[in-house]
């Protein structure tokens, strides 16, 4: 009996039902991230083919549109699709992240100096000079 269970379908850490599934909000970068990497407008066929795992074109559909709906990615007309562009480069939206959480993270003075104690020294050293107007982009 304890065979046919097992093949009957209890799951084992590798074969369960979120085996292979991406952790949430990963497409969702993964599609950005195809995005950024175009530098262009570009079709959800091109996308498709730069994320990995071989979603749906229907799933990658799906994610543009939440991310347009997001105000993240923008998209024009083209023939009966759309062409998607990203609203801001990958540095803007980390940056955009960072002061979303700084933004609800409490205590605000907390936050940051936190964030800046755990900074790599070569880090701290670049915020400083970023904030002193010394740094380059």
């Amino acid at each position: 009996m304890t065979d046919r269970c097992e093949r009957a379908g209890s799951v084992t850490e590798q074969e369960g039902p979120t085996a292979g599934r991406r952790a949430p909000g990963e497409l969702e970068s993964e599609v950005l991230a195809a995005l950024w990497a175009a530098g262009e407008p570009v079709g959800a066929g091109v996308v498709r083919e730069q994320v990995a795992g071989d979603p749906a074109y229907t799933t990658v559909l799906t994610i543009l549109s939440r991310l347009h709906d997001k105000g993240l990615v923008t998209r024009k007309r083209a023939g009966r699709g759309y062409l998607y562009s990203p609203v801001r480069d990958e540095a803007g939206h980390a940056a955009a992240g960072m002061r979303d959480l700084l933004e609800h993270g409490g205590n605000r003075a907390a936050v940051l100096a936190r964030f800046v104690s755990e900074l790599p020294a070569e880090d701290e050293k670049l915020l400083e000079q970023l904030l002193r107007g010394h740094a380059e982009d």
